[in-house]
C-alpha cells in the first residue's frame, strides 16, 4: 500500500463485529433489497415490460454496500452503468427508482433517464453514468469544490475494471493527487469488461497497484466478503476526510451478462457456478448465524421482506403516470 504524502490513510481500522446486532443485520437487508430489486428487473426486461436496456450488480451487492455504510451527510457519490445497487446502498428509494425504470414520471430523473442515468442530486448521488469512466471527473470536481470549502465530505467515485483502460482514470488519479483532493476511487472488479477479460487487458497485475504511481493509498480485497470491504472501507475512506484520494479495487464477479443484450459465450457455466458457490450474501448469512444474530426463519423473513418491498416498489411506479410531451425538452443541458 503506498503511504501519503502529506496526510497517512487513519490505521484505525473498524471491523463489522464492532456495530450493534441491528446494524448488521441491516446490512445484509440492503444487500438482499438489492438483488431483489435487479432481479425483479431482470424478470421485467424478459417480459418487455422495460425498454432499452439494463445492466445488473447481481452478485456485486457487498461493494456497495460494505463502502457505502461509512458515507456521512454530506457526502457525495458517483455511479456507473450498473448502478442500481450504488443507488440503494446509498440511500435512495426504490419506489422513485423502480418510477425511473418504468419511465414514470416520479422517477428521479422525471422518467427520462432510465437504468443508466438514476441521480438525486439534492441527497447527493451525482448520478450513475452510461459513459465508461465518465463519473471520475464529477467526483473530482464535488471533492474540489469540498476542498475551497474546506468541507469535511469525500466524493466516492464507483467504476469497472474496463475503465480503468480509459484515460479519464489516470487524469483524474493524477489531478485528484496532486491537489490532495478527498475523493475515495472504488474499482469494481467483476474480471470482464463486457467481454473483454480483465486479466488480457490490464497491465501489471493489479489495478490497486497502479495508484501507488500516483502517490495514494490504496488497497485490493475480496469484494464477496462484506467484512473484507468494510475493514478497507473504514481505513481508506475515513484517511480521505480533509486530505487527499485512495483507491480500493474489490475482486468480485456479477453472475448475469453485461447487460440484457449479452449472450455470455465468453465464460463458462462452470465458473459463474464456482463464483455463485461464494455468493456474498450467503457468506455473510453464515457470518451473522455464527455470531448467533440469525437463524434460518429469520434469514427467510428478511429475504421475503426485501422481495416484498420491490414488490410494492414496482407495484405502485406502474399506476403513476408518464411525462407530460410538454415536458419532453425540460432539464436537458446542452
Amino acid at each position: 500500500m503506498a503511504t501519503r504524502n502529506k496526510t497517512s490513510a487513519s490505521t484505525a481500522a473498524s471491523t463489522l463485529s464492532d456495530l450493534s446486532a441491528e446494524r448488521q443485520l441491516a446490512l445484509l437487508e440492503q444487500m438482499q433489497l438489492i438483488r431483489a430489486f435487479d432481479e425483479k428487473v431482470d424478470k421485467l426486461y424478459a417480459k418487455g415490460a422495460m425498454h432499452g436496456t439494463a445492466h445488473f450488480c447481481v452478485g456485486q451487492e457487498a461493494c456497495a454496500v460494505g463502502t457505502l455504510c461509512h458515507r456521512h451527510d454530506g457526502d457525495v457519490i458517483t455511479g456507473t452503468h450498473r448502478g442500481h445497487g450504488h443507488a440503494i446502498a446509498f440511500g435512495l428509494d426504490p419506489y422513485r427508482m423502480a418510477a425511473e425504470l418504468l419511465g414514470k414520471a416520479t422517477g428521479y430523473c422525471g422518467g427520462k433517464g432510465g437504468s443508466m442515468h438514476i441521480a438525486d442530486v439534492q441527497a447527493g448521488m451525482l448520478g450513475a453514468n452510461g459513459i465508461v469512466g465518465g463519473s471520475m471527473g464529477i467526483a473530482c470536481g464535488a471533492a474540489f469544490a469540498f476542498k475551497q470549502r474546506a468541507q469535511d465530505h469525500v466524493a466516492v467515485c464507483f467504476f469497472g475494471d474496463g475503465a480503468v483502460q480509459e484515460g479519464i482514470f489516470n487524469e483524474t488519479l493524477n489531478l485528484a493527487s496532486v491537489w490532495q483532493l478527498p475523493v475515495l476511487f472504488v474499482c469494481e472488479n467483476n474480471h470482464y469488461a463486457m467481454s473483454l477479460s480483465a486479466e488480457k487487458a490490464t497491465a501489471g497485475g493489479s489495478i490497486a497497484n497502479r495508484a501507488a504511481s500516483y502517490g495514494m493509498p490504496a488497497e485490493a480485497v475480496d469484494g464477496m466478503d462484506l467484512e473484507a470491504v468494510y475493514t478497507a472501507g473504514a481505513r481508506l475512506m475515513n484517511g480521505c476526510r480533509g486530505a487527499g484520494p485512495a483507491l480500493i479495487e474489490t475482486i468480485t464477479y456479477r453472475y448475469l451478462g453485461h447487460s440484457k443484450s449479452d449472450a455470455n459465450r465468453y465464460r463458462t457455466r462452470e465458473e459463474i457456478a464456482e463464483w455463485r458457490a461464494n455468493d456474498p450474501i450467503e457468506r455473510y448469512i453464515r457470518t451473522l448465524t455464527e455470531r448467533g444474530l440469525l437463524d434460518d426463519e429469520r434469514s427467510q423473513a428478511l429475504v421475503e421482506a426485501a422481495a416484498d418491498q420491490v414488490e410494492q416498489a414496482f407495484g405502485r411506479a406502474e399506476r403513476d403516470p408518464e411525462p407530460e410531451l410538454s415536458s419532453a425538452l425540460e432539464d436537458v443541458y446542452a
